[in-house]
């Protein structure tokens, strides 16, 4: 009878200490988790404010794409100019006559909008006297 009482307690000490070193082993693996948790955490959140940034950097680059598309391009006459001065021909028979301008257009709409940018002169073009 004794026999057996050592040898169940034999098996259950042997039973316990496997137990403690199998959850010793969980706990270290659940705390390297943890650990990838923290940093996975860390890069999405990253990857988050990397993606705001682009998203607003996108937006910006998309509005100075319309800003530089809703710029005038080449004007052609408009019409009322177009028939005044075709009257003045059919008036004018054989004769030169000057085309009219417009009055009202200045020609820097014509330029691109580098070339009207005068905040970098002093620097690119000396001055000349």
């Amino acid at each position: 009878m004794k026999a057996d009482k050592v040898a169940i307690l034999s098996d259950a000490v042997k039973m316990v200490r496997q137990l403690r070193s199998e959850a010793q082993r969980l706990k270290e693996s659940n705390e390297e988790l943890q650990a990838k948790i923290k940093e996975l955490k860390a890069e999405k959140n990253e990857l988050r404010d990397e993606k705001q940034r682009l998203k607003a950097e996108k937006e910006q680059l998309e509005q100075q794409v319309k800003a530089m598309s809703a710029q005038p391009g080449f004007l052609t006459q408009p019409p009322s100019i177009s028939a005044a001065l075709a009257a003045q021909r059919q008036a004018a028979g054989n004769k030169l006559m000057p085309v009219m301008g417009f009055p009202s257009l200045a020609m820097w709409q014509f330029m691109p909008p580098a070339a009207v940018d005068t905040s970098q002169d002093h620097v690119l073009r000396p001055p000349v006297a």
